[in-house]
């Protein structure tokens, strides 16, 4: 834990969000074991572990960051249960903290990213049950059956850039696409995708621009209003057929600009050398293997569409931030030694959030459970909300 971003929590105090050594903050010994300090401006005590994954934690911190790690790992509830010998009830209650400690930590580091080349995909999974045994249960929820991950990659930086949980249709593809426009600065990135009519209109729903035709000749009605694509809005398909489910045929389709534009995002990218959704295809498989929810085949699946989506919140921080990417690292000028009578470390590791810009050195589990967001941002957290709103826990299943 860091003194220096301690703030008092105190919306009423004149010293409200401001930092350990610019308020009126003074250390004041501890409280069941956890430092904490006083203000002396209001005269609230503030414990050390305010806003972060620790605050109130009754448990030492080694476990939880075990168990963090095992949920992060692809481990199911019961499984990790097992190994850090508690009841899954209390494995539950520490995937809602870090996750949701994690979807405050990403949507405060998403922000501004200059994007030059995205790459769209869906990803299947299920809730509860399969859509062929979904007679009965839809009288429960509606949200029960097909689930689908909507994921917009950076194949640059190996970064997830938006996901989105839901059903296959029109409005998940659009919420998608806003959400990416929201953590992106003013450039419009080069995209890519499959041949699911969803994202033509999403795109155009985010990056188009409503367009009058003119009317033909001086009679009749004027024709209807229509979403035409800004000038530098870059989008082209990939289209593949397959005969008996196998692909035997690989080809690409412009839909947004022309081919002599796509040839130059091509040119200028530094991760693709032809149109393709390899790279988010690839995650796509990562995140199958990171998060037990998402294997095909497993008894670990969701029962509600809410902890679906904490888990996802919980991985994609972990993966962003903890886990170097093997493609992403860099040599070093000067080889460093290790520790014995091992080989000089010749790689630097890179995480995807170093690859972005959005820290200097790879994450250790306590820096990611104790990060402290600052209080600006959680102040704009309701401007957002509709965007990306809390995921609903339901209480009958996990």
């Amino acid at each position: 834990m860091d003194w220096a971003t301690l703030y008092c929590p105190n919306r009423d105090c004149r010293c409200y969000g401001l930092p350990f050594a610019q308020g009126m903050l003074v250390k004041n010994g501890s409280s069941r074991g956890a430092k904490q300090g006083l203000c002396r401006a209001c005269g609230w005590s503030v414990s050390l572990t305010e806003g972060t994954a620790y605050f109130n934690l009754e448990t030492p911190r080694s476990v939880f960051e075990l168990a963090v790690r095992a949920l992060a790992e692809g481990m199911s509830i019961r499984s990790t249960a097992r190994v850090v010998q508690v009841d899954k009830d209390t494995v539950c209650a520490w995937l809602q903290r870090a996750g949701g400690h994690s979807r405050l930590l990403m949507l405060y580091l998403w922000r501004q990213l200059h994007v030059t080349e995205c790459q769209l995909d869906e990803l299947w999974s299920f809730v509860h049950t399969k859509e062929q045994h979904l007679l009965q249960a839809t009288e429960w929820s509606e949200s029960y059956g097909d689930a689908w991950v909507w994921v917009a990659f950076a194949p640059c930086w190996r970064l997830v850039l938006a996901f989105v949980v839901g059903k296959r249709t029109q409005a998940e593809a659009n919420l998608l696409l806003q959400r990416v426009v929201h953590v992106t600065d003013a450039h419009i990135p080069f995209f890519t995708s499959d041949q699911l009519p969803a994202y033509q209109t999403a795109l155009l729903e985010v990056y188009g621009t409503w367009y009058q035709p003119p009317r033909q000749g001086s009679r009749g009605r004027h024709p209807a209003k229509r979403r035409i694509p800004l000038p530098n809005l870059r989008y082209a398909q990939v289209v593949k057929r397959r005969e008996r489910g196998q692909v035997v045929e690989v080809s690409r389709k412009v839909v947004f600009g022309s081919d002599d534009d796509l040839a130059d995002c091509l040119v200028a990218s530094s991760a693709s050398t032809t149109i393709n959704t390899s790279f988010v295809e690839r995650d796509n498989l990562r995140w199958r293997t990171l998060n037990r929810r998402l294997t095909r085949k497993t008894l670990g699946f969701s029962k509600d569409i809410g902890w679906l989506e904490t888990q996802l919140w919980l991985s994609m921080a972990y993966y962003h931030l903890c886990l170097p990417h093997l493609s992403l690292r860099e040599a070093l000028s000067n080889p460093q030694p290790t520790r014995g009578e091992g080989s000089p470390r010749i790689w630097r590791e890179v995480t995807p959030a170093m690859a972005a810009g959005m820290t200097d050195h790879v994450w250790t589990t306590e820096e990611l459970l104790g990060f402290r967001l600052p209080v600006a941002f959680l102040d704009e957290l309701p401007a957002i909300e509709h965007l990306f709103p809390n995921p609903d826990l339901a209480h009958h299943g996990i």
